[in-house]
């Protein structure tokens, strides 16, 4: 039996980060795969999205040509190719984990992992022990008892990414990131999009100034969008499929060549002898304390298969300080209000902290400033202004409690927020921290600015 002191069971964005960090602090270290390295988000998620969308992004740069006064002729998309330049990507990112695990001296174990009592995981029949096991096993698409997938005609995200023929008319449900992401794709691949979303609102985890944004660029951009609506069936007999839709105003079918179920995650937990060891699980997820210990000493897990958000760059801030807490580090425990979420689809959503509603829920007396790109001599010059920054603040003592963006590139604008408030920096300095000009970043500087009244470009 081979002897390790921590074993990874996956080897996703959470289980690669944890492998590498703990043999970087001296732990002989092994990580367990049963599919590709780099689990769902370098191979089926984050990843190839990202590659689709950058297509989709030049393809539509290429049919607004005139706009920036340049001709091109004739533009048109090779959807395979599209789609094999994504998978390429993927698989060079793999290759890439690949590479950094053997410099890093962690083994990597290919096969089925299942934890066993006494710190050992079963790999294929065979047993490898380890001081510390830690859970990284991710999760999958989400399947409703209402739209069962069938890969074919009613699909979810992984099949979405491979297509081996651009459907013409396609309904997604569901507008969580997913959902958005891939609306936008295929919309500008040409395909009649239907979203069908059960809240009030798109992105309903968004402020709601994001939402109705979006909405209005959307359907700009031809998106069909139904909300306070539910698929309660699909019938994919015929040629196509018909998905029954449920509305405020009654029933109406919806035909498409392709229905994409985009109605969450589920975690991974089956099956992988978390009975046996006797770790407790709650709603699908594994229950850790804030250092990503279950109940069973030696035994932890981080990522999706965990209460908090099931984002790659949470799960891999997980299993950095779970690891450097089992290393005998000071570390502190995870600042989960202070974690950034970004959708890429056109326009661009990010966000931190808290939205305008949940600041007034909870009663705090509140500054809000917003500052439209339209005003932006950046977002003029580059052809995208739709969008917007807001900014909210604590008006008492200036702490800044949220700030949400749509717009283009506003996914690489939102880490100076995320920075500001973990040094828990005030409205009055950020203002007084100059921002370079022109760029789409001092939109932030120009929103708190609005927040203060002191703005100068509205």
């Amino acid at each position: 039996m081979s002897k390790y002191d921590i074993i990874v069971l996956g080897s996703g964005p959470g289980g690669y980060v944890t492998a590498i960090r703990a043999s970087q602090l001296g732990f002989k270290t092994a990580v367990v795969e049963k599919e590709s390295l780099g689990g769902v988000c370098l191979n089926w998620g984050c990843i190839p999205t990202k590659a689709l969308l950058k297509s989709a992004q030049v393809f539509e740069y290429l049919k607004h040509a005139g706009d920036y006064g340049l001709s091109v002729k004739e533009a048109d998309k090779d959807f395979d190719a599209v789609v094999k330049r994504s998978r390429g990507v993927a698989d060079g990112m793999s290759k890439g984990v690949q590479f950094l695990l053997k410099k890093n001296k962690v083994d990597v174990i290919n096969g089925y992992g299942k934890i066993k009592p006494g710190k050992k995981v079963d790999v294929n029949g065979t047993e490898y022990s380890a001081d510390h096991i830690i859970i990284a096993t991710g999760a999958r698409s989400r399947e409703l008892p209402s739209l069962p997938q069938d890969g074919k005609k009613v699909i979810g995200y992984r099949e979405a990414l491979a297509l081996e023929k651009q459907p013409k008319k396609m309904v997604i449900v569901g507008s969580g990131a997913i959902g958005v992401e891939f609306a936008y794709f295929y919309n500008a691949m040409g395909t009649e999009v239907t979203i069908v979303e059960f809240m009030p609102k798109i992105v309903p985890v968004e402020d709601d100034d994001v939402s109705k944004q979006l909405e209005r660029s959307f359907k700009k951009s031809g998106i069909n969008i139904m909300t306070s609506a539910e698929v309660t069936s699909v019938d994919t007999s015929g040629k196509g499929v018909k998905a029954t839709v449920k509305t405020k105003k009654g029933e109406e079918i919806l035909d498409a060549d392709i229905v994409l179920s985009a109605v969450g995650i589920k975690s991974n937990i089956e099956n992988i002898g978390l009975e046996d060891v006797g770790i407790v699980t709650d709603r699908d997820k594994i229950i850790v304390n804030d250092y990503y210990q279950t109940n069973i000493p030696g035994y932890y897990a981080i990522g999706d298969v965990t209460p908090g958000q099931a984002l790659a760059h949470v799960a891999s801030a997980e299993g950095i300080l779970c690891v450097e807490k089992i290393a005998g580090q000071h570390v502190e425990a995870l600042d989960y209000g202070n974690i950034p979420g970004c959708t890429y689809c056109s326009p661009e959503i990010a966000s931190v902290g808290l939205t305008e509603k949940q600041a007034k829920e909870q009663g705090i007396d509140i500054k809000i400033g917003k500052f439209p790109f339209s005003a932006s001599g950046k977002a003029s010059a580059s052809g995208h202004k739709d969008g917007f920054v807001k900014v909210i603040f604590d008006a008492k003592y200036g702490e800044w409690l949220g700030c949400h963006m749509i717009g283009a590139g506003v996914t690489d604008m939102i880490a100076e927020a995320v920075l500001g408030r973990k040094l828990e920096t005030t409205g009055h300095e950020v203002l007084k921290a100059v921002h370079p000009h022109p760029t789409m970043s001092e939109a932030v500087m120009e929103a708190v600015a609005a927040a203060y009244g002191e703005v100068i470009h509205l």
